[in-house]
């Protein structure tokens, strides 16, 4: 199965190519269908089976047949997740998949000053992706309707349950129009997820994937605890010593993955950056000199690394450790292919001890941590620490009592 036989937009497929996707994945080719013929749909996967484009893409195009209103525009389409940076993540898939279609789309959740969110909801928005907590409040003030609701997604609605959001999820079910398109993801259909389907959904259709979080038993995984500000310094240390071998080095933002190119580049090794804010023509420039050999890092974001097909790759390094602790088995995924050997290497601050925790519980094993000559943390890497707000620098946001 292609794109192009799910029946989707020239404007979609334009987007998905120009981003490297060139097939389905299982939850989308089994997903989409159902939900582009206007089904309401219980879809069973986790994070990193391709489910935002599950659902994404035949939202954006079910919304896209509808020329917008002029002026400020209600939502029409709402996505309830749990956690703040599941909502930028979902967010940016959107909007890059949607990047050729004039929707608008904006995020709300806790943890952010409300007044830029009021503004955003009052200029209109055709795609809400929210936090339940801080829908609520939005909801409250007035400043969110919900009344012209075409399409309610639940996406990782068990993790929502999870952490108590049932009630908010009810309030906000109530207020969303009742003929709709509700679409709801979760890991798991436990009974609670089933009763919570049979109270808000008509005739759901049922599809599930199996979990696909499994990691190359070749790759050898490493942690060197290092202080934030002598990352970039003990990179270079390694990169200089390991003068062979090509690295994909995942940076934390758009900005910060073009600035440590420059700095490697500086520093006499030859590195090049893609993210979200190069056009297509430059980040296809910039993977083809990595190919060729032209340059031995290639530095990404996670959004700009996605569908990336680079064979061969012997190191993959995380400059700062991702924002959701999934994301660390699609980053180190690009190593130890079809049998070869790999290695995984995390440079950890003391700040990102429980990120690091994460990590660890979500692959079931403690990763070996070894110190460099020279470059030990100020303090030690507590794997009980708290998250920082910008998990260590990144958009990774401790969990808050109403995201």
């Amino acid at each position: 199965m292609t794109f192009e036989t799910l029946g989707l937009s020239p404007a979609l497929l334009r987007a998905l190519a120009e981003n490297g996707f060139s097939a389905p994945t299982p939850i989308q080719a089994q997903a989409s269908p159902l939900a582009l013929a206007g089904n309401d749909l219980l879809g069973g996967a986790q994070t990193g089976t391709g489910k935002t484009a599950a659902f994404g893409l035949p939202l954006l195009q079910r919304l896209s047949k509808v020329t917008p209103a002029k002026g400020p525009r209600k939502p029409r389409a709402l996505v309830l997740v749990p956690t703040r940076e599941l909502a930028v993540q979902v967010a940016d898939s959107l909007k890059t998949y949607g990047r050729h279609l004039h929707l608008n789309v904006t995020t709300i959740y806790g943890g952010a000053g409300m007044g830029p969110q009021v503004d955003n909801l009052r200029r209109g928005a055709d795609i809400l992706v929210a936090t339940p907590g801080r829908l609520i409040d939005h909801m409250e003030r007035g400043s969110a309707k919900l009344d012209a609701v075409e399409v309610l997604v639940l996406d990782e609605a068990d993790r929502m349950l999870d952490m108590g959001f049932l009630p908010p999820i009810k309030r906000i079910l109530a207020r969303v129009p009742k003929e709709r398109q509700t679409l709801l993801f979760s890991a798991t259909f436990e009974p609670r997820i089933k009763a919570l389907a049979l109270e808000f959904m008509r005739n759901p259709q049922q599809v599930q994937v199996a979990a696909n979080n499994t990691i190359a038993e070749t790759i050898v995984h490493r942690v060197h605890p290092v202080d934030g500000a002598r990352k970039r310094e003990l990179l270079i240390q390694i990169l200089s010593k390991r003068h062979t071998d090509q690295v994909l080095v995942f940076g934390k933002t758009k900005h910060g993955c073009n600035r440590l190119a420059e700095q490697l580049e500086t520093a006499g090794l030859r590195a090049v950056a893609i993210h979200g804010n190069k056009s297509q023509a430059q980040r296809q420039k910039a993977l083809n000199q990595f190919k060729a050999g032209k340059a031995r890092v290639l530095v990404a974001t996670d959004v700009a690394a996605r569908g990336l097909d680079i064979p061969d790759l012997p190191l993959v390094i995380n400059h700062d450790l991702p924002m959701v602790a999934e994301d660390y088995i699609h980053r180190i995924g690009r190593t130890g292919r079809a049998g070869a050997q790999g290695e995984a290497l995390s440079l950890v601050s003391p700040e990102e001890g429980g990120l690091l925790n994460q990590i660890q519980r979500m692959l079931k094993v403690d990763l070996k941590m070894d110190l460099v000559d020279g470059f030990a943390p100020s303090r030690p890497i507590r794997l009980d620490a708290p998250i920082p707000k910008n998990g260590g620098g990144q958009r990774q946001g401790q969990r808050p009592a109403r995201p």
